[in-house]
């Protein structure tokens, strides 16, 4: 039996468990040797989710080093990459897990056919959902366009019980060399930030697995009503976890099925949720052009203003609204790297609705700002609110930030966690807003809250007229 290493190419799947990759090589009794790989699809990555991704890096490489086993990062084209380390190595066998991103597929395909092309096996495992796309079809043979039957159509699909860790991986007799994650300097961008966004982040599998188990233990019993409640503890918090593969989507779905053969009501709802994750996907993956266009063709005539200059997008991005549910939802994101999923959905409908502006300004602002950063959840849920996308929103759902508030919010307790201005103790979460933005933002807890820039009003009437007089 050949005693060649096998390389294992890590992307998002930053974990031991339910590693499909992870686990064949291992079983095969022969070296092992994990790569992580800085290409194209990393570079382009925002600021926010590539720092997070530098942390996940370092906590994985302590992973692999407690199994006696290493991570090994180089920079480059993946095909290039991976090439050079078959010629240093000697290993004849490259595994990975999926991933289905069209930057990703098209990378991946070149990389299989040119590692095939040399004699080598390549293969591919699933693992980052729980039900690849091209498996979920309707009974015409096509693709899902609505949530509810796609949801009917895997009620009842067996999902595969988690792989368990490797005991152990067996090392090389000479490990190839490695950059220093330092010398990446993946948190860059975040300048200042970056210190102010740490403590809210779980980093890692173990992380992921005690987040996982104290939800389903405790929060998930409310979560049909708890998820809604924006100043409150209710949610899983995966999001980032699931994002960056530190937690499998097959581990949280059997930890819901345990959970509602328990009796706890909101486990079903809390599963519905992981399945929307996967028809995120089942989209991007049929309909590619959802991460930079309208869904629906004829909402490109729409006459959204795509300014970015716009003195109301600014004030957008930098929390200065003067709409504080809009502005809290926007600080909380600016401060932790995410965002309760309710107030996405406000202050996505307050930028494409009341101040009329492209989705994709706040598709791009949340691709920089945002730690559990995803691209197919995070352009359907631009485009579902926006109204241009599948299962969309109706186009005159404008959501009032007002009366939101009022019922999510109705003690303030998550405006004034994240409101300094006009209090004269603001808490530190308020405060530390001010800390992370950069200094030229010219901002300070001790000026005057602003008035709307569109009241919640006015910006219903404009967006309901726009909406009617459109000549499609």
């Amino acid at each position: 039996m050949s005693q060649a290493p096998i390389l294992v190419w890590i992307r998002r799947d930053l974990r031991l468990t339910d590693h499909a990759a992870l686990t064949q090589a291992a079983g095969t009794g022969r070296p092992v040797i994990p790569v992580f790989i800085r290409d194209h699809t990393v570079d382009a990555l925002g600021a926010a989710p590539k720092w997070r991704l530098g942390l996940g890096l370092d906590d994985y490489a302590q992973a692999l080093k407690d199994k006696g086993s290493r991570l090994i990062l180089r920079a480059g084209p993946a095909r290039e990459v991976l090439e050079a380390l078959v010629d240093e190595t000697g290993a004849d066998t490259v595994l990975w897990q999926r991933a289905y991103d069209p930057a990703s597929v098209e990378r991946d395909t070149a990389v299989k056919q040119a590692l095939k092309d040399r004699g080598l096996k390549a293969e591919s495992f699933p693992g980052h959902l729980l039900f690849e796309p091209w498996t979920v079809e309707t009974k015409q043979g096509g693709y899902y366009k609505v949530y509810s039957p796609y949801w009917r159509a895997v009620q009842g699909r067996e999902v595969a019980q988690p792989l368990t860790a490797p005991s152990s991986l067996k090392s090389p007799e000479t490990w190839p060399g490695s950059d220093a994650l330092e010398d990446w300097q993946l948190g860059a961008a975040m300048r200042r930030g970056a210190a102010i966004c740490a403590p809210y982040q779980q980093v890692g599998e173990a992380a992921a697995q005690q987040r996982l188990a104290s939800f389903a233990r405790d929060a998930i019993g409310d979560y049909k009503t708890g998820r809604n409640m924006v100043a409150i503890d209710g949610c899983s918090m995966l999001s980032e976890n699931l994002s960056l593969g530190e937690i499998s989507p097959a581990q949280c779905w059997h930890a819901g099925q345990r959970a509602m053969q328990a009796g706890k009501d909101g486990a079903e709802t809390w599963v519905k949720e992981l399945v929307w994750r996967d028809f995120a996907w089942h989209l991007l993956w049929h309909t590619p052009h959802i991460l930079d266009s309208n869904w629906r063709e004829d909402w490109r005539a729409f006459p959204w203003n795509e300014d970015e200059r716009r003195a109301e997008v600014i004030a957008w991005k930098r929390a200065r609204t003067g709409i504080p549910f809009v502005d809290a939802a926007m600080r909380e994101m600016y401060v932790t790297g995410r965002m309760h999923n309710r107030a996405r959905m406000i202050v996505a409908s307050y930028l494409t609705k009341h101040l009329m502006c492209h989705w994709r300004i706040g598709q791009a602002w949340f691709d920089d700002c945002l730690t559990d950063w995803d691209p197919a959840s995070n352009a359907l849920g631009w485009q579902w609110t926006a109204g241009c996308g599948p299962d969309a929103a109706p186009y005159f759902r404008v959501f009032n930030p007002i009366t939101q508030r009022e019922k999510f919010d109705p003690d303030c307790a998550y405006v004034n966690r994240w409101i300094a201005e006009g209090q004269r103790n603001p808490p530190a979460t308020a405060q530390s807003y001010f800390d992370a933005i950069p200094e030229r933002w010219a901002m300070r807890a001790q000026d005057d809250y602003p008035a709307p820039v569109v009241t919640a009003e006015d910006g219903r009437k404009a967006a309901l007229d726009a909406y009617e007089n459109r000549d499609f």
